[in-house]
């Protein structure tokens, strides 16, 4: 089947959050406004935001695919109609291990000299509680953009 992008409706919030919280990213701050969604025969496979910081950085956040549908280039284009969308710098927080993954989006991982304040508040408590739940497991933050 084809795979749409579209923006969220308020019909979609009980999906968008049902959908984060089972990948098990921060299920924080999930307004359906700034959502995409990807669907596929009227069933949303995937989602994926841009969200404004205090700080007035934007993140990539909440990008999460339904297990049945990983790696078959979903997350990709919710990836790309979000950043379409975007001009300036767009942040991202993700695990160290997805690092890779990230890179071929145009991100590149930035020192922490480099975060604005709340990357530098949230890399600190994203590390802190990844150590007690994930042993080995090191969170980065990534930027694209000038």
């Amino acid at each position: 089947m084809l795979i749409h992008i579209r923006s969220a409706t308020p019909a979609d919030q009980a999906t968008i959050n049902r959908i984060v919280r089972r990948a098990g990213i921060n299920p924080l701050d999930l307004d359906w406004r700034r959502f995409v969604v990807a669907e596929e025969g009227g069933q949303i496979v995937g989602v994926g935001q841009v969200k404004h910081n205090g700080d007035q950085s934007r993140e990539l956040a909440s990008l999460a695919v339904i297990p049945a549908r990983q790696g078959q280039g979903i997350g990709a284009k919710i990836i790309h109609a979000l950043l379409a969308r975007e001009t300036g710098v767009v942040f991202l927080m993700c695990r160290h291990t997805l690092e890779r993954y990230y890179v071929r989006f145009g991100f590149r991982r930035v020192e922490r000299e480099q975060m604005t304040p709340y990357f530098r508040r949230m890399i600190r408590l994203a590390n802190f509680f990844a150590g007690l739940t994930h042993a080995g497991m090191r969170v980065i933050v990534m930027k694209r953009g000038t």
